[in-house]
């Protein structure tokens, strides 16, 4: 399955996505806002309606006080406009505080609910993927629509009330004056709709280019090590230079298209001002208008086109956040190709199965977009026994651990795992039978017990206390003394402060604690001195009999005690049998190859 994300097909789709499609799959993190979202669209609204009176006000304070030397009324009016524009302050407060709360959970949302949808996606994904665009899809474009929903989409709804009543009051006061002044809004509508497509492509372009700035840093930084050793700084830089240039460009790009909305609209609203003036004051000169109907005029349209000068901004900031949301919902939008099935009874009942653990029926395997690298593979392993699989780098070995541990699923073919199809068991019971341990073991900041205590269960609620007596009850505890601090040892995930030695000791007391029924050592004691190895084999004696192991490897002296060997090459699976069959096998692939 294609986990690769920003495919062209995928952009595409975007495309014709529209806002209405966006805020519907938005809705189930708006859910529960939905009454705050009620009270704030109250409180815009009588915020905006208490804005829209006040012009009509000064209209009839002018006609009827002002133009009458009537003092007193003026003075009354004045201080009922106060009133309102308190109340007006009022609501604004109450509207900006709600919404600014319900922006900071839905981005707590959005943000949980994209890291649990990634836990749930097969390793495939995050092979096709950069970590570092992820994590730019988790911060800033959940950002990016936080600030909208906080700050945008209150200005936003506001305006929109404020454009309509204010056009409303001028077609009520003058059809024709009103309907004059309105044409260039009719212009703007057309270019808006016209535009923003190209708006929000900019705007994705952009938020890509970003993602991938992030997953270059990210590289170089988990890589930095090797850069210094191998003296290629400069290599790095100039990939730096290219992808921050590309994101600059691409900014710039972006900021042009969001602010072009800003000049066509202040200019559309300096023609509507204009119209006003020339015809208002040939309608004041005819009779048919007041001076203070014009003043009052005069302010609804500001309070038209000031709002939609606003919009355009606003506009161009929903597009973006339609942007980070297309980039959002393509994560929230994948499906795990590792889906639970339900448990098939395989009919053949013999003695020969029952003593089996694991086995591959017609497995074939190819990763996405390429080749197959396992073809048609049949092979048992029985409980308690030792295996084998060697052969020469690229013939498939990892690929067949990794479906044995079910980082993958087959293409073809089934794995069962105690005579049932490996799909069928829960994420929780089959990893607690499969223990993985790979050449460079996964290890999290922490200290030597956390580490240890990690993914199990039944530890996870030891004190340090009660995890050496457990490693003691199983005879491991003399291990832990090779740490400088014992089990405080401070632990880095980068694997710094401590030997690779010490990492695969942690991972291998970590697996063995766990009891597994089937343990795969994938390359696990590759880079490592035979010391340590030694060391290593003493740990995995304290597994229980029953547990069946996997070693895969290239050196002939780990797997010399295997009690079957099997050859990996160029996608087959053959029983080699003894060792120095084994041998054979891989002298006869090198001088063939």
């Amino acid at each position: 399955m294609n986990y690769k994300l920003n495919t062209t097909q995928n952009e595409n789709k975007k495309q014709k996505a529209g806002a209405s499609t966006a805020l519907k799959k938005l809705y189930p993190f708006l859910q529960d806002e939905k009454w705050k979202l009620i009270f704030s669209t109250i409180a815009i609204i009588l915020s905006s309606l208490l804005s829209l009176f006040a012009p009509i006000i000064v209209a009839h304070v002018i006609d009827t006080y002002i133009l009458t030397k009537q003092f007193s009324g003026v003075i009354k009016f004045a201080y009922i406009l106060l009133a309102m524009f308190a109340v007006g302050a009022g609501t604004n407060y109450v509207q900006t505080r709600l919404m600014g709360a319900v922006g900071q959970r839905v981005l707590f949302k959005l943000r949980n609910a994209i890291f649990n949808k990634l836990q749930a996606l097969p390793v495939s994904f995050f092979n096709q993927n950069k970590s570092g665009d992820l994590i730019s899809r988790i911060n800033n474009d959940t950002d990016n629509l936080n600030q909208f929903f906080s700050q945008s989409l209150v200005q936003f709804i506001g305006n929109i009330f404020m454009m309509v009543g204010a056009g409303i009051f001028l077609l009520t006061l003058n059809i024709k004056l009103g309907a004059a002044t309105l044409v260039p809004a009719v212009f703007l509508l057309v270019f808006t709709q016209l535009i923003s497509p190209w708006v929000k492509s900019m705007n994705f372009v952009s938020l890509q280019a970003l993602g991938n700035m992030s997953a270059e840093v990210q590289e170089s930084i988990e890589n930095f090590k090797v850069i210094v050793a191998f003296n290629r700084r400069g290599y790095f830089r100039q990939k730096f230079y290219e992808v921050n240039n590309t994101n600059y460009l691409t900014s710039v790009k972006a900021g042009l298209a969001n602010n072009v909305f800003n000049p066509i609209y202040t200019f559309a609203a300096n023609i509507g001002q204009l119209i006003v003036l020339t015809y208002g004051i040939y309608l004041v000169s005819i009779g048919q208008f007041s001076i203070g109907l014009l003043i009052s005029f005069i302010s609804y349209v500001s309070s038209f086109y000031n709002p939609l000068r606003q919009l355009a901004n606003l506009w161009s900031n929903f597009q973006q956040a339609l942007a980070s949301w297309d980039r959002i919902s393509e994560i929230l939008a994948m499906s795990s190709n590792l889906k639970t099935i339900q448990d098939k009874t395989h009919a053949e009942q013999s003695e020969e199965k029952d003593k089996s653990l694991l086995e591959f029926k017609g497995v074939s395997f190819a990763y996405p977009d390429g080749q197959e690298v396992l073809h048609n593979i049949n092979f048992k392993l029985k409980k308690g026994k030792t295996y084998a699989f060697v052969g020469p780098t690229g013939g498939g070995k990892s690929t067949t651990a990794s479906l044995m541990a079910r980082l993958y699923d087959p293409t073809k073919g089934e794995v069962l795992l105690n005579d049932r199809d490996i799909r069928s068991y829960k994420d929780g019971t089959r990893t607690s039978k499969i223990g993985f341990i790979l050449q460079e073991p996964l290890l999290f900041n922490g200290s030597v017990a956390e580490n240890i205590r990690y993914s199990n269960d039944k530890l996870v609620d030891f004190s340090d206390e009660q995890l050496e007596e457990e490693l003691d009850s199983r005879g491991l505890k003399d291990l832990i003394a090779r740490f400088d601090n014992g089990l405080k040892t401070t632990v880095f995930a980068s694997g710094d402060g401590i030997s690779l030695g010490q990492k695969q000791l942690i991972a291998f007391i970590r697996a063995v604690l766990r009891n597994p029924e089937l343990l795969i050592l994938d390359e696990a004691t590759a880079n490592i001195d035979t010391v340590t190895e030694k060391l290593l084999d003493e740990v995995l004696d304290q597994l229980p009999k029953d547990t069946t192991r996997v070693i895969i490897a290239h050196r002939l002296n780990t797997i010399e005690n295997a009690d079957e060997i099997f050859f990996v090459n160029a996608g087959e699976i053959v029983r080699a049998g003894s060792m120095t069959e084994a041998v054979d096998m891989l002298l006869h692939n090198n001088r063939n190859s």
